[in-house]
């Protein structure tokens, strides 16, 4: 038997072995780190294809590059069905593949590869790609037609995995560090993807074009656009010196992009200043009309907002300050700080992207409409949240947490503003992220642990009661005689959060004992206030 082929079997045994009626074979494949994947670690990707609007079909290929970092001999390429892959060629030699599962495909070599060497693969591919049902959420390749019957064709993958539509290592922890994207499509059109456009080629009916991405890229932020669209853009003067900010629109929506989009620059002031420099400078920064609300893709941000303030022309927060801004706009940016350069290894920790994402919308309006427009509106983003399951996910399977992420998360962050109790330090907090976790993928741990040391302070049962369990902390109180007692209730062990009150209009820090023992104080004053920016439930008690 060969070692490649006594692998796969191992694998087999291995996935099936443990809590096998909680999960299945191809979550396993597709959300662990598996030792097809753990041996190689990817440099460059030239994903090189055709899309044909009318047959709604993609074929191409897909050059992969990797370093080995230990031998082995099986590598893991994922594709989902209904496409597939038709050959792979490593040296210009046709190599062995095995399917595995639904989406996955082992590419045999003749024999291990040796450490610390470089190797490409060439991965040919064709297919029928799964169309968006209800693009982002439920994703894929939308094949729509704009008002002039143009095709209008977008990419949206996240969570379903960039495999949906191209072959690759699709799982969050190894990003590529540079790409080529080459897309051909109908003359008539024009392909806007991630980072620069090197060159275009004219063909008789078709034509081609390069994008290059020069920083390091996760798989679901890779997109391809294809539409009449045309192009205005300006100059940034951002932290690092000038920055491209360029416009790709439906033709018959110039006029009103030209109007809606000037909120980009203030946007991108707002943001530098509280998280650092746009981390892709050297790819520049898009927004892309597209056929579907919009999404993260990496210096390509995608917006279908309907060129309205709000999400969709609604206020989320109830506040009226959500109709201050374009929700896509912002929140979609947003993510180039959490998402695109601070990653996720595994979607169970999406609350990193979500959260300070959806906090940074909060943040925006701070720093143009002042601190209360801000704390308004986070707040009242409270009305979402149903605590339906933790914000945390479930690891190794691909599965993601509650979708409380975004605005539990965000007020759980708020909360914790509140304790660092220095907006200095906590902007330091915030721009220290994207410096210390620049171009990574991070773990939760990762970040508790960095924003714990540097608050210096231990947020352990902070972050297990918010991030890991659906209690919201309450705090109960009796006030009698010139007494105080007070207690947290639906705490994890050793919760015992200060917490800032009011005492007949005089702030006052309550520090509560661990584990719902009651705490007395003799105060001075008869109502008490628990300050709203505090994510807690208050109950007093006559």
């Amino acid at each position: 038997m060969k070692k490649g082929v006594f692998l796969l079997s191992l694998l087999g045994v291995f996935a099936f072995g443990q809590d096998q009626e909680s999960y299945t074979e191809d979550e396993f494949l597709r959300g662990s780190i598996t030792p097809e994947r753990e041996w190689w670690d990817l440099t460059f990707y030239h994903l090189d294809i055709t899309v044909n609007p009318e047959k709604k079909y993609i074929s191409g290929s897909n050059d992969i590059h990797f370093k080995v970092l230990k031998e082995n001999q099986v590598l893991q390429v994922d594709l989902q069905p209904p496409l597939k892959i038709d050959s792979v060629l490593y040296q210009n030699k046709a190599l062995p593949i095995k399917k595995k599962g639904l989406n996955v495909y082992y590419v045999l070599f003749d024999e291990n590869l040796d450490k610390n060497t470089h190797h490409s693969i060439k991965v040919y591919y064709s297919g029928k790609p799964k169309e968006a049902v209800r693009a982002p959420w439920d994703g894929g390749v939308s094949w729509k037609k704009d008002k002039n019957g143009n095709p209008f064709i977008a990419t949206s993958c996240q969570g379903l995995g960039a495999s949906v539509w191209w072959p690759n290592k699709d799982h969050m922890y190894d990003e590529v560090d540079s790409m080529l994207i080459s897309t051909t499509f109908p003359k008539n059109l024009m392909n806007v993807s991630n980072g620069r456009l090197r060159s275009t080629e004219e063909q008789r009916n078709t034509q081609t074009t390069h994008w290059f991405v020069a920083n390091p890229i996760n798989n679901y932020g890779v997109n391809i656009n294809i539409g009449d669209y045309v192009h205005f853009g300006e100059d940034y003067d951002g932290e690092k010196g000038k920055l491209d900010l360029d416009y790709w629109v439906l033709r018959d929506n110039l006029e009103k992009a030209k109007k809606q989009f000037s909120q980009t620059p203030k946007m991108m002031e707002a943001f530098e200043h509280w998280f650092g420099p746009y981390p892709f400078y050297e790819d520049g920064f898009k927004l892309v009309e597209v056929p579907y609300l919009g999404m993260e893709h990496q210096s390509s941000v995608t917006y279908g907002n309907q060129y309205n303030n709000g999400y969709l022309g609604r206020d989320l927060s109830g506040t009226g300050w959500g109709l201050k801004f374009d929700f896509i706009i912002i929140h979609e940016a947003g993510h180039e700080w959490f998402a695109n350069n601070i990653t996720y290894k595994d979607i169970a920790d999406m609350w990193i992207h979500e959260s300070f994402t959806a906090y940074s919308e909060s943040l925006y309006l701070e720093y143009h409409f002042g601190k209360k427009a801000g704390e308004d509106y986070v707040i009242g983003t409270r009305n979402n949240i149903l605590n339906d399951e933790p914000i945390i996910g479930r690891y190794d399977l691909n599965r993601r947490g509650s979708g409380d992420m975004y605005y539990k998360g965000s007020n759980m962050i708020h909360t914790l503003r509140q304790l660092v109790e220095d907006d200095t330090r906590w902007r330091s907090i915030l721009r220290g992220l994207n410096e210390e976790f620049y171009h990574q993928t991070v773990t939760t741990k990762q970040i508790e642990n960095y924003i714990s040391s540097k608050s210096q302070k231990d947020l352990s049962a902070f972050f297990d009661q918010y991030l890991r369990t659906t209690a919201i902390p309450t705090i109960e109180y009796k006030l009698e005689n010139g007494t105080l007692k007070y207690r947290y209730l639906d705490t994890v062990e050793d919760f015992d959060m200060p917490i800032k009150v009011t005492l007949d209009g005089k702030e006052k820090w309550l520090f509560p004992n661990k584990n719902s023992v009651w705490k007395t104080e003799k105060i001075s004053g008869s109502k008490l206030v628990v300050d709203r920016n505090f994510y807690v439930n208050v109950k007093q008690v006559k």
